[in-house]
């Protein structure tokens, strides 16, 4: 089975559930707290993919990996982080804004930074990567700006319509992405099974230290608990469909294997956010 026809659909879907979320608001709230939105789009942006650099370094991962785990790094957040930004009673709003905003700005860092990662994989390890660039941009374009705008353009001139819409695939969306994570590991059994140790470890470290940098850059901002949440939550969960989307297409990577780190780290990214989540519920009804 190609997993390519069924990877795309589900990040046009989910990219589409975005856009019907948007509204003007969501970025006129970028004036209304500038502050807490460049804290979470640094540690998006910069802060990610650093780590994953440094991590993938670290443990030594073959090429293939060390691609896959800076591809999630580079994917903008993912759409559940505004459901799990609500259940920890973060500030949702926040949490929209940088979801759409670290959407669209990623379509253009993702390939530069990605370029970085092959030409650094080239020049250390010796082994040539090549990254079509253009093509990276193309598919983006089309597989997430596309939809993203449709819609946007849906609940501008259909809102009641696009709020029953987005209601029932916000209830599919994170079904949709373990079937997708199930359907990986049915074709990928073995070489999922065989590096789980070294990519289950590299992919919890990702998340862990990604939270942790981004909760000691809100403190350090003096942001209130419910900003704080949020950007923990948003610099914590990645689109892991769009990675696996990119490492799979036919256009770019061709790879089931680059897309390894993206579906593992999405089960821990789930995994560890719903642990943080119910300590956070906790603490509060105590």
């Amino acid at each position: 089975m190609n997993t390519v026809w069924i990877v795309m659909p589900i990040l046009v879907v989910l990219m589409f559930l975005l856009g019907t979320e948007l509204t003007v608001k969501s970025f006129a709230d970028v004036a209304r707290n500038p502050r807490a939105v460049l804290a979470g789009m640094a540690g998006q942006l910069v802060v990610l993919p650093l780590l994953a650099f440094g991590i993938a370094w670290a443990l030594d991962l073959p090429p293939v990996y060390f691609m896959g785990l800076v591809l999630v790094a580079c994917c903008p957040g993912g759409s559940s982080s505004n459901v799990f930004s609500m259940l920890a009673r973060g500030d949702v709003a926040l949490s929209v804004t940088l979801t759409a905003i670290s959407s669209v700005v990623t379509l253009f860092t993702l390939p530069f930074i990605m370029e970085l990662a092959s030409r650094f994989i080239s020049h250390q390890l010796g082994i040539e990567v090549v990254l079509p660039a253009g093509k990276l941009l193309l598919q983006n374009l089309v597989l997430l700006f596309v939809p993203i705008f449709a819609g946007a353009v849906f609940r501008r001139f259909c809102p009641v319509a696009a709020a029953k819409v987005g209601k029932v695939l916000s209830k599919a969306a994170f079904p949709a992405l373990m079937f997708l994570a199930l359907v990986f590991f049915l074709q990928y059994t073995e070489e999922i099974a065989g590096n789980f140790a070294v990519l289950g470890l590299s992919t919890a470290a990702l998340i862990l230290i990604a939270m942790l940098c981004s909760s000691l850059i809100s403190r350090l901002g003096r942001f209130t608990p419910a900003v704080r949440r949020t950007i923990v939550i948003e610099v914590g969960m990645q689109n892991a469909a769009q990675a696996i989307a990119i490492a799979f297409s036919p256009f770019i990577f061709n790879s089931g294997e680059m897309a390894i780190p993206a579906i593992i780290y999405a089960l821990l990214m789930n995994v560890i956010l719903l642990l943080y989540v119910f300590v956070i519920r906790r603490r509060a009804k105590a």
